[in-house]
């Protein structure tokens, strides 16, 4: 289902012209990779925030594909599970991978809506597929407070929503590796991630040897936003592919996003959020967006979501003039 204004004269112009034009909205309700209830409810947050009328009025054709159908579950998992919801999770990022690359094999641009942050094995599986068969390397920017490069052994939770990028480079459970055919799907050289506080010391010691770009809070808080996110931009860039970036709203200061299930103080700012996402857009290398955590049970009178609405639309292009 499409969504656009009928009114021309009211739609901003879309600031990238290598940004596609057309931008398909997937919501993956998906909440049996975290803790708590009501994060699967983020995708309906975000487009009673009017997320696609938005969209529509930077200039851009809006496809609604609607929400991913996904599994339910048998069976609540036992205490001390180290995978808790594989198989449903499984099933559920496979199903993603597919719609991704057909998605971006149509020459448009895929924004998934979480849903817990599980689904990036399937979102960014399917753009490392789509890369892999156009003979490109797929880059990467993760906002998030966390690593969430856990794996079976240092999860103290067992909580898939804390592994998903140690997955996407190689690192975890062989359900997770293989979804999509093919491991790993990330090079760490070409990925990068931005906001993180609170680290357990198991993805530490990965993170180490993989090598991957962290900018954590205090770097941010030493050199700006803007010099932090003019080299995130530059690492992922690198990637012949162009880049996917999701962003966890946990990111973000709980003062201005309290709608997430894992807060952690001391986050990114409005501005500083907003900033990053202008900067992303005005390059012009973003393949694929995500934004994911959302928990409406948490949240206040759809404040969250209205803030991951307006960071959309700064990566999609929209500016103050």
């Amino acid at each position: 289902m499409s969504t656009l204004l009928s009114d021309n004269s009211q739609k901003q112009k879309v600031t990238n012209s290598k940004v596609p034009k057309t931008v398909d909205i997937l919501g993956v309700p998906l909440g049996y990779g975290a803790s708590m209830a009501g994060v699967d409810m983020g995708p309906a947050a975000l487009r009673v925030a009017r997320l696609n009328q938005r969209i529509a009025e930077l200039g851009y054709e809006v496809r609604d594909l609607g929400d991913l159908h996904l599994e339910r579950a048998q069976a609540t998992p036992q205490t001390g599970n180290k995978l808790k919801y594989l198989r449903e999770i499984m099933a559920a990022c496979a199903e993603l991978a597919k719609k991704v690359e057909e998605i971006l094999s149509a020459g448009e641009l895929p924004l998934v809506l979480g849903g817990d942050h599980s689904i990036a094995i399937g979102s960014l599986s399917g753009f490392a597929s789509y890369c892999r068969q156009q003979n490109e390397t797929p880059g990467l920017i993760w906002f998030d407070a966390h690593a969430d490069m856990n794996q079976p052994e240092t999860t103290p939770s067992g909580n898939i929503h804390g592994m998903p990028l140690a997955a996407l480079l190689g690192y975890g459970a062989s359900e997770l590796l293989s979804i999509g055919g093919f491991n790993p799907k990330l090079n760490a050289e070409f990925c990068v991630h931005v906001g993180a506080r609170d680290i357990d010391r198991g993805e530490r010691e990965l993170i180490g040897k993989l090598g991957i770009r962290f900018i954590t809070m205090r770097e941010i808080d030493e050199r700006g936003m803007s010099a932090c996110i003019d080299e995130a931009i530059a690492i992922a860039s690198r990637a012949s592919g162009g880049y996917a970036v999701t962003f966890d709203v946990d990111a973000l200061d709980p003062g201005d996003a309290p709608g997430s299930g894992t807060l952690v103080r001391g986050g990114l700012t409005y501005r500083e959020a907003h900033l990053a996402m202008e900067k992303i857009a005005e390059a012009g290398g973003m393949r694929s967006l995500e934004v994911v955590e959302i928990n409406t049970a948490l949240d206040v009178n759809n404040k969250t979501a209205e803030l991951g609405v307006e960071l959309i639309l700064s990566a999609l292009g929209k500016t103050i003039l």
